[in-house]
């Protein structure tokens, strides 16, 4: 009778230590599950601000170049009108040569 009490005993014991095992686990699993889901949460928002500044960059650098390309183009057309500044009396005076004529 006492061998089977502590038969008994020894198997309630046993199932309590196979529930505290599954909770025990359980418990571990949701914990790693949080951490998988920062890191994933951490990742995407360093990629973010990666982005961000990769655009931010290029923002400014394609700001730079249109700087650059409106000033080359300003020094183009004033080239052109000094070149051209001298011939425009003497066509003009063509012109109305043509017209008189």
């Amino acid at each position: 009778m006492e061998l089977i009490k502590k038969i008994k005993q020894t198997e309630a014991e046993a199932q309590q230590l196979i529930e505290q095992a599954k909770a025990d686990a359980a418990k571990l699993a949701e914990q790693a599950q949080k951490q998988r889901i920062q890191l994933i949460e951490k990742a995407a928002q360093q990629r973010k601000k990666q982005i961000e500044a990769a655009v931010a960059e290029a923002k400014s650098l394609a700001e730079a170049e249109v700087h650059k390309l409106k000033a080359e183009a300003e020094n183009q057309r004033k080239q052109l009108r000094d070149k051209t500044a001298d011939k425009i009396p003497a066509a003009t005076a063509k012109v109305m040569d043509y017209l008189k004529g």
